[in-house]
């Protein structure tokens, strides 16, 4: 079962807004067994969408049209589909007119006749009521394939597609499972990953499919089970996914999202009763951020300074002068002080201190543009590694937020 996913509107092709619509819908059609074959983004101009329609007919069961139903001169989607159709008839829908009247009497709106317009839908179409909106949705049938318009304001299109579209597909479609699982692996790159996995992946069963995904210091291997029978699917993802712990264990931290660094990390914090803090430089607050994503945080984070300027890594920290002056703030031995000291200020059991270049200038320093220093200290003593992180400024910062908690995560369990 395929589906093809349309957005209609100007705003998303120059980049005033993000297409969050089209994530969100094809993560909900996959929990109900519809593949998504094509996302595309379309003008809100008629022969844009006529041939947008025309294409999807030919390679989808399902076409989700988002955008361009509102009832101003320049929304012509309605027209248009209705042109589509070859349908010049229309149907008025009073119940659509109540309901924004009343909607409108509620928040001291006044109606206008534009709105008249919101109600009349054509012929062919099957009313979808938007109780969120003035917008109502439309489902149509046509040479095998279902179209379905919704307007584009997420929570509006969120309502019909739960309520209203879901529920549909399933009752017209005999669907099959599809199941992902995604397994978070941090510290290698995806080349030497797949390499070391060889072997597994060529004996995976044909309806299992292997993607790798990598972004700035993580891959996730994110495995897709597609059949007719659930436990099937199920009993063999987690077979594979077993022997696959067996073959890299080293690297993996979980499954799916709660296996992402940070809640690993929290999670071997919290069992061992112990406490983290961290002092930022380059990161700007973004690995204490990461950490309190983490729902119970505060069970394990003390807190952490954010000492970006040298003056605040003096006065805030307490890093000397003198290590500054011989050494640079993008060195070795300030992050080490910044990593003892910070453990010291909070009583923690782990400080996590980090100091570098992340460009695009050098700024004052000696050091290259990408440079990065991570230290942690803890009773055991103090480890310190440089990276060179390369650029740009992004890749710089969040490679070093995922090296830092890796390497936290290798002290704890050597340590405790």
């Amino acid at each position: 079962m395929n589906a093809e996913i349309i957005t209609i509107g100007d705003e998303i092709l120059i980049g005033q807004i993000t297409d969050t619509n089209s994530q969100w819908i094809a993560t909900e059609l996959n929990k109900i067994g519809v593949s998504v074959h094509q996302i595309s983004s379309v003008q809100d101009e008629r022969t844009h969408i006529l041939t947008a329609l025309e294409e999807a007919q030919e390679r989808a069961d399902i076409v989700l049209i988002t955008g361009g139903l509102g009832p101003t001169k320049d929304d012509i989607t309605k027209k248009t589909i209705a042109e589509f159709f070859q349908d010049d008839k229309i149907t008025d829908y009073p119940e659509v007119t109540n309901f924004i009247k009343q909607m409108f009497k509620k928040y001291n709106i006044p109606y206008s006749k534009v709105q008249q317009y919101q109600s009349q839908l054509p012929s062919k179409a099957i009313l979808l009521m938007n109780r969120l909106g003035t917008a109502p949705g439309m489902w149509f049938y046509e040479n095998d394939t279902v179209f379905v318009a919704m307007p584009g304001i997420p929570y509006e299109m969120k309502g019909l597609m739960t309520y209203h579209v879901l529920p549909r597909i399933r009752e017209k479609f005999h669907l099959p499972f599809i199941i992902h699982k995604t397994i978070m692996t941090y510290g290698q790159g995806e080349s030497l990953i797949a390499e070391r996995i060889a072997d597994w992946a060529d004996k995976l069963p044909s309806f299992i499919k292997l993607a790798y995904l990598p972004s700035f210091g993580r891959v996730r291997l994110r495995l897709s089970a597609k059949g007719s029978q659930k436990g099937v699917l199920e009993q063999a993802l987690n077979q594979n996914i077993k022997a696959l712990y067996n073959i890299i264990p080293d690297i993996i931290t979980g499954i799916d999202e709660q296996g992402a660094i940070e809640n690993y990390v929290g999670k071997l914090l919290k069992e061992k009763r112990l406490k983290l803090s961290v002092a930022e430089s380059l990161t700007g607050g973004k690995i204490a951020s990461t950490i309190v994503s983490v729902p119970g945080a505060s069970a394990y984070f003390s807190g952490g300074f954010v000492a970006y300027s040298r003056v605040m890594k003096e006065q805030l920290l307490g890093v000397s002068k003198t290590t500054i002056d011989q050494f640079s703030v993008v060195s070795q031995e300030v992050a080490q002080e910044m990593a003892t000291l910070t453990r010291d200020k909070t009583r923690s059991d782990y400080a996590i201190a980090v100091t570098g270049n992340a460009g695009p200038s050098k700024d004052n320093t000696d050091k290259s543009v990408g440079i990065v220093y991570i230290a942690i200290a803890s009773a055991h003593g103090l480890v310190c590694q440089e990276f060179n992180f390369g650029q740009p400024r992004e890749k710089v910062i969040n490679r070093t937020v995922n090296k830092s908690l890796q390497i936290l995560k290798t002290e704890i369990l050597k340590n405790n």
